[in-house]
């Protein structure tokens, strides 16, 4: 957390309740916001409206969103250093997350960046366009674009244990892993978070969900519509009709209900969308839409193949 003495507006909502990260003194809202779609086309290069990018920070944090997700290699550089312009110095309670293990082409693809090195200049990088001198948390991101696969996570994962040693980064959490990585990882360092696809509709990771919640890690989905069938997609528009909300707050609610440690993280580069996210915090799901809602992921691929 900062050390700014910052305030935020007072008009802030519960947005989801409050979580706090295991072993620290870090409690946010479950509802916060990421930075992706703040950079260009392909998350590569400048916002087509920079200053609309700004405003869309600075209502989130205004709404009361203090858990912002990022990273260096979105832009690259651009978002870390559009949340500098727009909240440094940031308000005291404001946990700014970020990842490394990864790194952008000037084709715009995405390399895996996993050495030592490439891991100890992320983390740099990242402190230099955030305007910190300590990151809040850390994720090692590893896996394939979307699903995890096997294999050990134990180099990488020895790279930022070092620089939490040495001061740069308080606490360290993982992307796209399996459960079996995560505990290799645990006998290295204390894990406050595990980021992975997972929704409503795409639901693989239900029993780790649940093993991460007994244990008080956060779960932080990525990709709340991602992966849906038409049919899928069709019954989650049903119920977001008879609730009067869209599909994507009704995602967003059903994650929230799904267990205490889930936090959201829902971007977008518009402060229309921005406020139709949050507002998903306040959507109250009835019994009935949450049975079709748990029923979507039965309604798989295969009924279209």
């Amino acid at each position: 957390m900062n050390n700014s003495s910052k305030t935020r507006s007072s008009d802030a909502t519960n947005l989801g309740g409050k979580f706090t990260f295991p072993g620290t003194s870090m409690t946010v809202h479950r509802m916060g916001y990421g930075s992706m779609q703040l950079a260009g086309p392909g998350v590569f290069g400048p916002p087509n409206d920079r200053n609309a990018a700004l405003a869309v920070l600075r209502q989130a944090v205004s709404a009361g969103v203090n858990h912002i997700d990022t990273s260096d290699f979105y832009g690259p550089h651009v978002t870390n250093q559009l949340i500098r312009e727009a909240l440094h110095p940031y308000p005291h309670d404001l946990v700014i997350v970020t990842k490394v293990g990864a790194c952008r082409g000037a084709d715009r693809s995405w390399i895996p960046a996993l050495s030592r090195q490439e891991l100890i200049d992320g983390v740099h990088d990242n402190l230099k366009n955030l305007g910190l001198d300590i990151l809040d948390v850390v994720n090692l991101r590893v896996g394939g674009l979307a699903e995890p696969s096997e294999g050990s996570i134990e180099e990488p994962l020895a790279a930022l244990v070092e620089l939490k040693g040495d001061g740069f980064i308080r606490h360290i959490g993982l992307s796209n892993v399996t459960p079996t990585q995560l505990r290799q990882a645990q006998k290295l360092t204390e894990i406050v978070c595990v980021q992975n696809f997972y929704n409503v509709a795409h639901r693989n990771d239900d029993a780790f969900v649940d093993d991460l919640a007994a244990q008080g890690i956060a779960y932080v989905p990525f990709f709340p519509l991602g992966g849906f069938s038409p049919l899928q997609s069709s019954l989650l528009d049903a119920v977001a009709a008879k609730l009067q909300a869209t599909p994507m707050q009704v995602a967003l609610a059903w994650l929230l209900h799904r267990a205490s440690n889930v936090l959201l993280i829902p971007g977008t580069s518009s402060l229309a969308h921005l406020r139709e996210n949050l507002a998903a915090a306040e959507l109250k799901l009835p019994e009935e839409a949450i049975n079709q809602l748990n029923s979507v992921a039965t309604n798989n691929a295969s009924s279209v193949a």
